[in-house]
């Protein structure tokens, strides 16, 4: 069991940050013992129905009962503790992609009560070396695609600087032919019995929760889930979430979003992160819902899922919306319908709405899709540290409420804090000072849904939660409506302000106005250094395939929407955005490209 030393000050401010409505998290508000329980449960007494249904790459459809998924799960489960020799408490990392065997995988871990350590195939080999080392795992399972990849990260031949994870003391193959090298996942687990043995060796799997605790039995203090930040502006920390976590948000997402067991809800996000893992994996669970999982996003089969398998809902990131609405367009110039293959809105009347986050989500976008398709979009907000979402736009709104939430206030709103958690604005300084409605300042969170802590980081669980509450690290505020509802508004990451002169600029201000410009495809606001400033404003844009845009026309419709100070100096044009696996824009980044200007003086 992996242990991490806090202080006294700092566990009691994790304590105070864990309280919701004056409920502490140990008072808790799912009537399950662990994950393992809901799963069996709905075996059970549901066990026929269809709980996950898996696309792969060519097209090749699979679906799992829960029944089906149990047993099978239990069978992972048996593999993994009794020819892999994981226990309760251990690390185990993955190195795949969305696929109905990573979801064994997981939810075999939260069986046995080991936590898993995702990780992501985009970021670079330090990296995934970095968080693998870090995270303590034991073994790794890989997909075959990825097999010498990770022999050269974990096991490092070539005695690269920064590589190798001493720690994983075995790769498994999952995927592929099997070969002598590495032991091969579907081989060893296809003979493997369905109860795990870890709970009783002669019981069947959908009678699992019918047994007693045993030693060996997690409970919902258990650890389920190490993930790592994004990184956007440092290094990445490790979130550990519990397996109560897990549950408790996606009974808050359930709630908020009237998400029932006769509900399908659609993965197109990757589940190397918590957004996939928790909204469209583990929320459906819980509730005894369908989920459908794609092993990647496809403009062109969006749709076309969506009303063959009956999706009522679907999380996306706001760069798939911009996706969405440009096969839009490229369909409609074929004469086609907007949404391909001669679909109409009718083949989509079980489609209820969008539930859309994580990355930045410009009031124009908005806008555009929901005249586009007539379909709500229900922003949200919340972050790995807050197991997944933290609040929505309200479901209960008439569409004039949605549109001015969305419209009028400068940014969409993020909406209501969820059952889960409470969230306040306070002073960006840290000071601890709450501020009150329309005030700007550090958006902060407590509840049930607020991680362990950060894995091996002292220093960050003291400062993030230095007066007993989550400090997100982005800057915010909110309105109250007629009913008393806080409604929440993000308008930047604190360590992205552009701070010129001692004057903070929100980059999302400057964006909005960046969009306005016809053919600009994405337009980010930069601070860079400046000698005379100390940070000046600087535009990243990259342009819609054959607009023909120049500098000075896109500095003089800044200068006529906003004051010189505010407004760019500098314009970088480009085709590359650099984004997190969420499709989080990292500005900070950027900031190279303008390295020529550091020493010029901009004048009106």
């Amino acid at each position: 069991m992996v242990t991490v030393e806090l202080d006294d000050v700092t566990l009691r401010n994790l304590e105070q940050a864990h309280i919701v409505q004056g409920r502490p998290q140990h008072d808790y508000r799912v009537p399950y013992r662990n994950i393992a329980h809901v799963l069996s449960l709905h075996a059970k007494t549901n066990g026929g129905k269809i709980f996950l249904i898996h696309y792969d790459k060519d097209g090749n459809r699979e679906e799992l009962s829960y029944a089906e998924f149990n047993a099978r799960v239990h069978q992972v489960a048996n593999f993994l503790h009794d020819d892999l020799g994981v226990q309760r408490g251990d690390r185990v990392a993955t190195i795949a992609y969305n696929h109905s065997d990573t979801v064994l995988i997981y939810f075999a871990c939260w069986v046995i009560g080991a936590t898993v350590a995702p990780q992501n195939i985009a970021e670079d080999d330090r990296r995934i070396a970095f968080i693998l080392r870090n995270s303590e795992a034991v073994i790794c399972l890989v997909r075959d695609e990825y097999l010498e990849r990770a022999e050269r990260i974990i096991h490092n031949p070539n005695n690269e600087d920064e590589l190798g994870a001493p720690n994983i003391r075995e790769i498994i193959q999952v995927g592929g032919k099997p070969n002598d090298r590495y032991p091969h996942f579907h081989e060893m687990v296809k003979n493997k019995p369905t109860s795990y043995l870890g709970d009783d060796a002669g019981v069947k799997s959908s009678d699992v929760s019918m047994l007693p605790p045993t030693e060996n039995t997690p409970s919902l203090e258990d650890e389920a889930l190490l993930v790592y930040t994004s990184g956007t502006t440092g290094a990445p920390k490790g979130v550990v979430l519990k397996q109560y976590n897990l549950l408790i948000d996606a009974k808050g997402i359930a709630e908020w979003q009237a998400i029932t067991g006769n509900q399908r809800m659609m993965c197109v996000l990757p589940i190397h992160h918590v957004n996939g893992i928790v909204v469209t994996l583990m929320t459906p669970m819980l509730v005894g819902g369908s989920t459908v999982l794609n092993r990647a996003f496809s403009s062109k089969a969006f749709w076309t899922r969506v009303a063959k398998e009956r999706v009522n809902i679907v999380s996306v990131v706001p760069t798939l919306l911009q996706f969405l609405l440009e096969y839009a367009d490229e369909r409609e110039a074929a004469g086609d319908t907007i949404f391909g293959d001669g679909l109409s809105q009718r083949a989509l009347t079980r489609f209820r709405h969008f539930i859309c986050g994580a990355g930045t989500l410009a009031m124009t976008l908005a806008r555009d899709f929901e005249n586009r398709f007539g379909f709500p979009i229900l922003h949200g907000y919340g972050l790995s540290e807050s197991t997944c979402y933290s609040c929505f736009l309200p479901i209960d709104l008439s569409w004039e409420e949605h549109q001015k939430w969305m419209l009028d206030y400068g940014y969409p709103s993020i909406g209501c804090p969820i059952e889960p958690n409470e969230m306040a604005i306070f002073s960006a300084d840290g000071s601890g000072q709450q501020l009150g409605p329309g005030e700007r300042g550090e958006i902060c969170i407590r509840g049930h849904n607020i991680m362990k802590y950060y894995f091996k980081r002292p220093d960050a669980n003291r400062e993030t939660f230095k007066f007993g509450w989550f400090r997100t690290g982005d800057e915010g505020f909110y309105e109250v409506d007629e009913r008393g509802r806080q409604y929440f508004f993000i308008t930047g990451r604190i360590k992205e302000l552009i701070n010129r002169g001692g004057v903070k600029f929100s980059p999302f201000d400057i964006e909005e106005v960046l969009l306005e410009i016809p053919g600009v495809k994405v337009g980010l606001a930069v601070g860079f250094k400046n000698d005379y400033y100390g940070e000046e404003v600087g535009a990243y844009i990259v342009p819609e395939d054959g607009a023909q845009l120049d500098t000075e026309s896109i500095l003089a419709h800044c200068r006529e929407r906003m004051t010189f100070e505010k407004s760019p100096k500098v314009v970088v044009f480009g085709d590359e955005i650099p984004v997190t696996s969420t499709g989080k824009y990292k500005r900070l980044d950027l900031r190279d490209l303008f390295a020529e200007w550091e020493h010029t003086q901009f004048r009106k």
